[in-house]
């Protein structure tokens, strides 16, 4: 009987794992994975949704029961500390000694930290794992400044967590620009406004000298009102400049894990990573290395989907598939980093020779594009994209199969749009069917239209059959497209259905609310959907004659808000109560930990002391954490759901009531001090803020609403940024409107001009029952 392949693993990351579940079923070989984690691979791609709610458990890439199924030895927590390849044993931390006939090296690459002074003070860390980011959330719970080193990919991915943290945060970069791989200068500068504009201090073409202790006391530095010991770090710089931190994250980009190779006697690269050959090995034969360890015609992939081609690979190769080779990757990628799209494709910097350029720059949306060609401006050869990706798909299939571009590649750019939606000259038709759409798990266009053909009808669907957009994500609004594509192409409708319990629309519900006069979910349910009564009877039972509702999570609060929104009734009433989300059943803002944030009205930010006191009291009561808003209103943060009802009774007994912060409603009516007291002021903001904002209270609609008063036109309300902005004039007042200040901003329109006040209020009142 033939002896059984003894195969061991030694790192059990992304990679590693993509390499396990690409082996042969159980029996076919004896398998030990070594993994110097205390968990098993874990998605490192969503490692910052940690800070947004996510657990560990979420983020796990092992099925229950995989190691067991495919009769794999698991040793977590253990470190491979070397290999001795004459006597081909493994020795590890736990004191094993592992043999193997096939050794695969996916131990991944490690932050790299500057080798500056004070890089091992307390407060900085690396920026890797999942118990990385534990430290780092123990660190910023006494913590108000955080400052990233490192302003690529995983730099920013860092000052995203400190942000979600609530610390101020920096991002220092030696680069002159952001992302400077990835994105070239007029990319790099928009990218960095986007990200100032989300509160994130940016300082590029700074090099870091030392890390030193602060000085004592309170430092100018630290703008937060809780800050009264000033920052614990100081960052010198070369050119002598100074920046305080609580914490710093080294995030300044990676260098592969080659020690345990380069200690065995294998080939590693001059600047480090184990050199491989098209079948993934090493320079002894029978050692592999996959992933960001491995050095392939001089180069190191840090991406996930190139590791993964690796993976496939090796597998293949060690189980007698010789044809299996890597012949290299396209390392472009579409991120969003601290809310804003980013992609960099092919040649983003035009370093081919001849290449040409066409840029567009919308600096009102705050939109970058540049499409790099070639000479003759017939092939793509690279694109940048900044604050709007939305073509990234189609202009990476372009470059990646040659597909002639359109006589005017423009146009890819600002496509004209035909009666199909398609940019003229491109689209999803002239993808070819091995065209791949799904780079981390080598997923074609062919295998999305095949996955089709034999059912699958949902985007979930597609990830189970295909793993199409099941990693990172990035392509899923390719699939998207390419599944409702083949759906029309095979004559099936496409449906906006809102949920299984109505099929129609939320749009066609609306209208169907209103024209029909309903004000209840039953009377809803009833007309217009399935109850289990009408369940039963499509199935040939008798319908009975009071059905029982039926309802979900996604009906519920979206009917309750077309309620709301066409009748205007109390919300909470007995019948209505049940539909609502959880921030509208409890008036307050569920927060990621649990806990409920509680914001009175304050209408046009004007406050009595006794109700500041009051509020003050209460906080202090309950041990609430306090904040201004950006809504010139006071949030009150880490209530329990057992003491909203005693929290808002003190609250209302001191004459609040509920700023409808969670609501689709108004919100804020935001005003500068106007006239009452600022020199520049021509009309009264205040008091106009404080009519608005007493008369739209309480106003439901489909999404929320925000307005501004600004007393004259140096706008310090911001109103040109409102969904209804105000601004006064020495002859009146200018009515702006559809502005927005949220994820995608958009600058008000100026709807009138120089209107007295009673004929603004009729414009305004006209102008939401339309919006």
């Amino acid at each position: 009987m033939a002896a059984r392949t003894r195969i061991v693993v030694v790192g059990n990351g992304m990679v590693g794992q993509r390499f396990l579940e690409r082996l042969p079923a159980a029996g076919s070989a004896d398998i030990t994975m070594i993994g110097e984690e205390p968990r098993p691979a874990y998605d490192r791609v969503q490692l910052s949704s940690l800070f947004a709610g996510k657990t560990a458990d979420d983020l796990n890439l092992v099925p229950t029961g995989f190691f067991a199924a495919h009769g794999i030895g698991v040793r977590l927590g253990e470190r491979a500390l070397a290999i001795d390849r004459v006597a081909r044993i493994v020795l590890t931390s736990g004191g094993g000694r592992i043999a193997y006939d096939k050794l695969i090296l996916a131990t991944g690459s490690q932050p790299f930290v500057p080798p500056v002074p004070g890089r091992d003070r307390s407060g900085c860390h690396v920026y890797r794992t999942i118990e990385d980011l534990e430290a780092i959330r123990a660190s910023a719970a006494q913590a108000h400044v955080g400052v990233v080193i490192g302003g690529g990919l995983l730099g920013l991915e860092a000052a995203r967590a400190l942000r979600d943290l609530g610390l101020q945060t920096h991002v220092v970069e030696l680069a002159p620009r952001l992302m400077a791989l990835q994105v070239d200068e007029g990319g790099g500068a928009m990218l960095r406004r986007k990200i100032e504009a989300l509160g994130v201090r940016v300082h590029t073409g700074k090099s870091t000298s030392a890390i030193v202790a602060a000085a004592a006391g309170p430092d100018a530095g630290c703008e937060s009102a809780n800050c009264q010991t000033g920052p614990e770090h100081a960052i010198t710089f070369a050119d002598g400049g100074t920046l305080p931190a609580d914490i710093i994250v080294f995030s300044a980009g990676i260098r592969p894990r080659d020690e345990l190779a380069s200690s065995a006697g294998l080939a590693v690269g001059q600047r480090g990573g184990i050199v491989i050959d098209d079948f993934c090995r090493t320079s002894d034969p029978d050692i592999y290395a996959i992933g960001e360890c491995a050095l392939w015609q001089g180069r190191i992939f840090g991406l996930v989907a190139p590791g993964y081609q690796m993976a496939e690979v090796a597998a293949r190769h060690i189980t007698g598939d010789s044809a299996a080779a890597f012949r290299g990757a396209d390392m472009s990628t579409k991120l969003k980093l601290l809310g804003v799209d980013v992609a960099s494709i092919g040649d983003a910097h035009a370093a081919t020779p001849g290449a040409r350029s066409y840029v567009f720059v919308d600096e009102r949306r705050e939109i970058y594009k540049r499409l790099v060609v070639d000479t003759d401006c017939k092939r793509l050869l690279g694109a940048v994209l900044v604050g709007d990706a939305g073509e990234y798909g189609i202009l990476l299939q372009t470059m990646l199969h040659g597909m002639p571009l359109p006589e005017q590649p423009e146009y890819l750019l600002l496509p004209p749009r035909d009666s199909g939606g398609t940019a003229a000259g491109t689209g999803l038709a002239a993808l070819a069917q091995d065209a791949q759409i799904c780079s981390c798990n080598s997923v074609t266009k062919g295998a999305i239209c095949a996955a089709v053909e034999s059912g699958c009808t949902t985007v979930g669907a597609i990830q189970a059959s295909t793993r199409a957009a099941s990693t990172c994500g990035g392509c899923a609004p390719l699939v998207k497209q390419i599944l409702e594509a083949e759906l029309k192409r095979r004559g099936v409708t496409l449906e906006s259905h809102l949920c299984e319990h109505f099929h129609l629309s939320r749009q066609q519900l609306f209208h169907l609310i209103r024209a029909g006069g309903l004000k209840s979910f039953e009377e809803v349910l009833e007309k217009h959907g399935f109850s289990r009564a009408h369940l039963r009877a499509g199935a040939g039972e008798a319908a009975d004659r009071s059905p029982t509702p039926l309802g979900c999570d996604i009906c519920k609060p979206a009917i309750a808000s077309i309620l709301a929104s066409c009748w205007n009734e109390f919300v909470l009433g007995r019948d209505r109560a049940p539909l609502q989300d959880t921030n509208d059943l409890f008036l307050a803002n569920m927060q990621k930990d649990g806990t409920y944030s509680v914001v009175p009205r304050i209408p046009g930010g004007e406050i009595t002391p006794e109700k500041l006191i009051a509020i003050g009291e209460v906080a202090r009561k309950f041990g609430l954490y306090t904040k201004i808003t950006g809504g010139q209103r006071i949030d009150l943060l880490g209530a329990r759901v057992h003491e909203l009802p005693l929290i808002w009774a003190e609250l209302i007994a001191a004459g609040f009531e509920s700023g409808h912060a969670y609501g689709k409603a108004l919100r804020t009516v935001k005003s500068c001090v106007g006239s009452s007291w600022c020199r520049y002021g021509v009309q009264d903001s205040v008091g106009l803020a404080i009519e608005l904002e007493n008369r739209y209270k309480g106003l439901r609609s489909p999404h929320k609403i925000k307005l501004g008063v600004s007393g004259c036109a140096r706008e310090c309300a911001e109103a040109q940024g409102k969904d209804v902005g105000v601004i006064a004039t020495e002859n009146g007042w200018n009515l702006y409107v559809c502005g927005n200040g949220g994820m995608k901003p958009r600058h008000a329109e100026l709807l009138a001009a120089n209107l007295d006040k009673p004929t603004l209020i009729r414009y305004v009142d006209r102008f939401l029952m339309l919006y």
